[in-house]
């Protein structure tokens, strides 16, 4: 209900609605904490009878209402042995027997747990609002002889409209303009920008790197390419079934036990015992009810998840929920996307190989005609270092789809692909055909000069990304990727991956996963970074985003975040998600433990409500220490 305010103005609504969240029960604490020593120190004589009565309702009413409330609900529904039941009916009876501090203070403490346990559940899953940001929201059509700016959704089939450079194509068509360049990274996740000509499809999502383009729509808003995209991860997040916390389960085995145990502790003796009184077994029957209410589960198991939270959020890791971090212990199968997510995205020079020319002298040529251009491998070529780089090209033209032509110092350069040489009647060697890598050939007056491969360049921790996965216990890595198959392959055999796929459509990638899934052992963590990842970050068990250069979407959608793009995090993503699995278990034995002792105490009536309430407060206690620990902890990357 928060989600209309992002936190930037100072007195946020969200700050307002959490204290009105805590309210009640800071109310039901002070009452409480002001009758106990109203009745410890007997300062009015008249806090007695119908006013002591009226003084501890009024503070189990802001507490127990809700419970009550619903308690009654589920009922009606025909789920009796809810924890809200429990907690109803001990709590009741204890105002029943005339226990009124003990009744609201158990009270208080369930919903101190409650609250704990909401702030987990808001932290977990955000809305796919944030989806929506990527729809490109306006569409320049051309009507009545002019381009006017109107919703997407209104643009029909056939209409014409404009893109300038920067802005998002927003419906599916026809290239009209006589080329384009475009980022399809969102869609496709090839890091390379896509040069298309006159007459080629465009898919809403692009974005337009170079000049004012036209467009004929081929397909109504609703079909297009992205909100096709926006509509798999809807559907897939809606197939992903919610971990219902393990209190819930426990609490619809544990509940009819306790209330059948404490029915049977009011009558059974009735067989038994000699000088039975109804009301004294009643009164202990109550009492054990009241020992058996699940507060320290229900604060100690929560807290565990927060201390794995917090832990996970310092080491710069973001889950959204605790029901991650359990489903972080049972992934096996880590499935990953290539681009930004073990490279960097960005281009850079790998290997230059000169023939003809020293290699300083070589690469004065190429620059001087690269700097005429503004594709991205260009951008990549300039970075090179070379003094004195004075060489000047003129003449310089564009052959469309094969690269540039030009002179340089009076000579003729040629600068692209092998499709450029061959026209140009240029013999290029057969070495150059292996190479998988983006590749730019020179030629120098009629003859071949030389090439320079451009690669995407692996993370710096990617080696030891993989590595430390696997001494995590993950026993297959498999990598899909929108990028070409033999750059992926590469890339998959240098960094040890043990199956690899490339050029992936995002409804491939999906289908691959849904594959995996269908295999029972098989516990898929999918790891990627752009939109076009986002349905199989959906759909996947885990899916994680890289959240530094991450597409919104992608954050959006996924479960875990490494917010410093360092894939080496994910091995300490699931390292924390065991510990505090580990944790979460102790706290579990450790209320349980102390509850089953207190529990016989009481019903062999030598415990009171206030040894089952200091019991709760005490475990409840150690089990924070407990999740404390976590904060302390480190994760040494192996």
């Amino acid at each position: 209900e928060h989600s209309h305010d992002d936190g930037h103005n100072h007195s946020s609504p969200e700050e307002i609605s959490n204290f009105r969240t805590y309210l009640p029960a800071i109310f039901s604490f002070v009452m409480l904490i002001a009758g106990i020593a109203i009745d410890y120190f007997e300062a009015f004589p008249h806090f007695k009878g119908w006013i002591r009565i009226v003084w501890y309702s009024v503070a189990y009413i802001p507490v127990g209402f809700p419970v009550i409330k619903e308690g009654w609900n589920s009922i009606k529904n025909g789920d009796f042995f809810t924890e809200f039941f429990l907690m109803s009916i001990a709590t009741l009876g204890a105002f029943a027997i005339g226990e009124y501090p003990e009744g609201v203070a158990v009270m208080l403490f369930y919903a101190v747990g409650e609250l704990f346990q909401n702030a987990a559940v808001n932290r977990a899953k955000g809305n796919i609002k944030a989806l929506l940001d990527v729809r490109p929201n306006e569409a320049l059509v051309y009507r009545d002889g002019d381009f006017v700016s109107v919703n997407p959704e209104t643009v029909e089939i056939g209409e014409k409209i404009q893109v300038r450079v920067g802005e998002k194509v927003p419906l599916d068509g026809i290239l009209l303009s006589e080329k384009g360049s475009f980022n399809t990274a969102a869609l496709t996740g090839e890091s390379k920008p896509n040069t298309i000509a006159k007459g080629d499809t465009v898919f809403a999502g692009s974005i337009n790197l170079d000049g004012v383009i036209e467009i004929e729509t081929t397909k109504e808003f609703k079909d297009s390419s992205i909100a096709r995209i926006l509509d798999m991860v809807q559907n897939a997040t809606a197939r992903k079934s919610k971990t219902e916390l393990f209190i819930r389960k426990f609490a619809r085995i544990y509940t009819p036990i306790v209330v059948f145990l404490a029915i049977g502790l009011t009558f059974l003796p009735y067989f038994f015992v000699d000088d039975y009184v109804f009301r004294d077994w009643l009164y202990r029957a109550l009492i054990f009810l009241v020992i058996s209410c699940p507060c320290a589960l229900v604060i100690s198991i929560p807290l565990g998840y927060f201390g794995g939270l917090g832990a996970a959020s310092r080491n710069g890791i973001l889950f959204k929920g605790a029901s991650f971090l359990d489903a972080m212990t049972q992934v096996n199968t880590v499935v990953m996307d290539k681009t930004g997510t073990v490279t960097k995205g960005v281009f850079k020079i790998k290997e230059i190989n000169s023939i003809t020319f020293e290699e300083t002298e070589f690469m004065k040529y190429l620059m001087a005609m690269e700097e005429q251009s503004t594709h991205p491998i260009a951008k990549a070529i300039l970075e090179y270092k070379a003094d004195g780089s004075d060489y000047e090209a003129t003449d310089v033209s564009e052959v469309a789809g094969k690269g540039l032509k030009g002179t340089v110092n009076g000579k003729t350069v040629l600068v692209g692909n092998k499709a450029l040489m061959t026209s140009n009647g240029i013999e290029v060697p057969s070495e150059t055909d292996g190479i998988v890598e983006s590749i730019v050939m020179v030629s120098i007056d009629g003859t071949f000069a030389g090439y320079v491969t451009i690669a995407d360049e692996l993370k710096d921790d990617a080696h030891q990304a993989i590595k430390q996965i696997r001494d995590a216990g993950i026993s297959k890595i498999i990598m899909l990727s929108g990028d070409k198959n033999s750059i992926t392959q590469q890339v998959a055999k240098e960094l040890n991956i043990d199956w690899a796929k490339g050029g992936l459509l995002p409804e491939d990638k999906l289908n691959e996963v849904e594959e995996l899934k269908k295999q029972p052992e098989t516990k898929v963590a999918f790891i990627g970074d752009g939109i076009n990842d986002a349905p199989v970050l959906a759909a996947s068990g885990v899916g994680i985003a890289m959240g530094g250069l991450g597409s919104d979407v992608a954050i959006e959608t996924a479960d875990v975040i490494i917010q410093t793009d360092q894939p080496s995090k994910i091995a300490r993503a699931i390292k924390i998600g065991r510990s505090t699995r580990r944790i979460v278990w102790q706290n579990i034995a450790l209320a349980f433990g102390v509850k089953v002792i207190v529990l016989i105490l009481g019903a062999g009536g030598l415990a009171t409500m206030w040894e089952a309430v200091f019991a709760d407060v005490g475990v409840a206690l150690l089990a924070i220490l407990n999740a404390v620990r976590l904060q302390k902890m480190k994760w040494q990357d192996s």
